[in-house]
């Protein structure tokens, strides 16, 4: 195989991969690496984690993604057994038509069980839902100082709670035990409504988060002065009836990473612009398939490529509900004096419901993210800014889109990190977590 790179290709440790295809090969694996002469590695998936997360400090992982088989299955109950390698696409390709779907999914649906696991992922449902963590029910992994383990909320509940959100650390996690939501359409109510600011966003989210599961806005993050923070406002239910049909694939590729990047000053002010102003009306409100509603960059593969071979980082910060509105805007105007970001800039309000992982991410509060193509001193210097905001007002990072977080910062906003290490398993290490942690 080609050697693997995180999705933002930032920083560039190829990673030899060691494929895995049945439980059993994982301890034979982590022996011929050892016998390698390298003290770690780690488990690797689909890639889809931005930064160093993904990467072990030995540069040698195990290819998870031939572990993708459901092992068992209650549809009458939506309860699924399926080993770690298996991808969010193709657990919808076999629950969908059964009339169950994801219970919560991150905007890609192209990264693995076990990933989805490890990073404790969240989306647009979380006021609702919570994390993907609420809903596994229990956990089969290998770890190199007991072998197969069992864990779950009644189970090894300290293992269980350090590998929900654990970044892959605590063990090589083999098969997952998830419990589905029931749907009765594949088709979503969606409503899109164009705002002017951050303060309509805030008025919007009160009166719609109650009433919609699913939230989301895009905002302009280039604009300034009274424009600043507008952008449109997304909300989505499940179809209360309608076909249960898949979304075809109809995708396009982004064939090589260019030696610059397309996204620019100039770009960003085009695309954003016009995305804006793509909708006369305030509001407008149709229904949607589900793969367009939760997936729109999946449309385009290997999007990232788009970032040049420099590759890109990606900003994703939660602030505490009683900052949020402050802070998020002080944040909005030092991007948009940078005049550098993305043309996907996304801002929602995550719940009240608790995380189970000791690492999760997510807290009540205002989840901003967006991208920045890598250019070493300007970010820098903007990340520099924007992680005091976010520090000093009790907020954090996501460490499965970061590559730039300072050890102090990262003990601050995860008080609980020494647990996980506590529970690491000797033989597996990230650069993320020698970066943090060591």
């Amino acid at each position: 195989m080609a050697p693997l790179f995180s999705w933002g290709n930032y920083p560039r440790h190829p990673q030899t991969p060691h494929l895995v295809h049945w439980p059993e090969d994982v301890p034979r694996v982590m022996a011929n690496i050892s016998e390698l002469g390298y003290h770690n590695a780690l488990a690797f998936g689909c890639g889809r984690s931005y930064g160093d997360s993904c990467l072990a400090e030995s540069d040698h992982v195990l290819a998870m993604k031939g572990m993708d088989r459901v092992v068992a299955a209650a549809w009458e109950t939506g309860v699924i057994l399926a080993q770690s390698g298996i991808t969010l696409a193709e657990l919808i390709r076999i629950a969908l038509p059964r009339g169950w779907f994801l219970p919560v999914t991150p905007g890609t649906k192209f990264v693995t069980l076990g990933g989805a696991v490890a990073n404790d992922v969240h989306g647009k449902n979380h006021h609702v839902m919570g994390t993907f963590g609420r809903h596994v029910k229990r956990l089969v992994m290998y770890r190199s100082d007991e072998g197969v383990v069992e864990c779950s909320p009644s189970r090894r509940a300290d293992l269980f709670a350090a590998t929900i959100g654990g970044l892959g650390l605590t063990g090589i996690i083999l098969v997952v035990e998830l419990q589905l939501r029931r749907i009765s359409s594949s088709e979503i109510e969606h409503r899109n409504i164009r705002f002017g600011g951050l303060d309509e966003f805030f008025e919007i989210s009160q009166a719609y988060d109650a009433s919609h599961e699913y939230t989301v806005a895009w905002i302009d993050c280039l604009a300034s002065g009274k424009q600043a923070g507008r952008g449109h406002y997304i909300v989505g239910n499940h179809a209360k009836e309608g076909p249960l049909g898949l979304s075809p694939p109809g995708q396009l590729i982004m064939p090589i990473a260019l030696p610059f990047s397309l996204v620019n000053g100039f770009s960003l002010r085009v695309f954003n612009t016009l995305y804006y102003h793509r909708q006369r009306k305030k509001e407008v409100a149709c229904r949607v398939g589900y793969d367009p509603f939760f997936y729109p960059l999946d449309r385009l593969l290997r999007w990232n490529r788009m970032y040049g071979r420099r590759g890109f980082q990606q900003f994703q910060c939660v602030v505490p509900q009683r900052h949020g509105r402050e802070v998020i805007r002080a944040i909005m105007q030092e991007i948009a004096r940078s005049g550098t970001g993305s043309f996907l800039a996304v801002l929602k309000q995550c719940g009240e419901l608790a995380s189970p992982g000791l690492l999760s991410f997510p807290l009540h509060g205002v989840t901003l993210a967006l991208d920045f193509p890598q250019r070493d001193q300007l970010n820098d210097r903007l990340f520099a800014k924007l992680d005091a905001l976010v520090h000093e007002a009790g907020g954090r990072l996501y460490p499965a889109k970061d590559a730039h977080m300072s050890a102090i910062h990262f003990k601050n906003a995860y008080p609980e990190w020494n647990r996980v290490e506590a529970l690491r398993d000797p033989q597996l290490m990230s650069r993320f977590w020698k970066r943090v942690t060591q």
